[in-house]
């Protein structure tokens, strides 16, 4: 059965890492928009974990969604970060890890947006989160929205910056994914890894982010579950047994 398409028909372009919170915008971009109105943007900017690139082709693939590969990798020679390069990651004195990429995000967006416009697309689908973040300005609403103006007039044509993930912590991210139906799907394909380990290595603060939002969520649908399954046991016992008498 086709279902209708609350969107109309519009289509949307994702911004697409392979990662957690891109893989949950686009399942979720494809159950708002349709699969034929949605593909994806991926960038190779010389990511040290370049296996999510691996990951995003696979999973494009396995929806049966289009991916275009911009290679940017030249951006290595404007900023040094521990996100292209061999550097131990640590965070700064600032409370921000030195995987901070200047300007990472805003140059996706540019890219995405000029993309768009030749495809005749308007909706642009990015994972960024200001709730459960590294502490990233470009992941904040106020550069989205911003950056969504800019773009706007740079181009005359009217884009929308679409953040599903923008309030959302982590551990509410993982609801959304199960929601969706896709939380298996999301945690056995998705790479997170600052370090490239397949799997994750645990300590990154990509990682931690990701394990800390997964046991939150997974304990609590746990507790809701449990207490689910009192109340209904409760309820069993307290229904009346209606009047047997003859």
């Amino acid at each position: 059965m086709q279902l209708s398409n609350p969107n109309n028909d519009r289509k949307a372009v994702v911004i697409f890492s392979g990662g957690q919170d891109s893989t949950t915008c686009l399942i979720q971009a494809i159950q708002q928009y349709g699969k034929q109105n949605v593909e994806t943007i991926t960038f190779k900017y010389g990511q040290r974990h370049a296996i999510e690139l691996d990951k995003a082709q696979w999973i494009c693939q396995d929806l049966g969604i289009k991916q275009t590969l911009i290679d940017m990798e030249s951006t290595q020679i404007f900023s040094a970060n521990a996100m292209m390069s061999d550097t131990p990651i640590k965070t700064g004195e600032n409370g921000v890890p030195n995987t901070l990429v200047d300007g990472r995000n805003a140059l996706f967006l540019l890219y995405a947006a000029i993309y768009a416009k030749g495809q005749g697309i308007t909706d642009i689908i990015t994972g960024v989160c200001e709730t459960d973040f590294s502490g990233y300005p470009d992941c904040r609403d106020v550069f989205i929205k911003s950056m969504n103006v800019t773009l706007n007039l740079a181009m005359d044509y009217n884009f929308r910056i679409i953040t599903p993930l923008m309030y959302l912590t982590k551990a509410q991210t993982w609801q959304l994914a199960d929601e969706l139906g896709a939380l298996d799907y999301v945690q056995q394909h998705s790479h997170t890894c600052y370090l490239g380990i397949d799997g994750g290595c645990g300590e990154c603060p990509s990682c931690q982010l990701r394990n800390k939002g997964l046991n939150e969520y997974l304990a609590l649908k746990s507790a809701v579950k449990n207490a689910e399954e009192i109340e209904r046991k409760n309820s069993v016992i307290s229904t009346p047994m209606g009047d047997n008498n003859v």
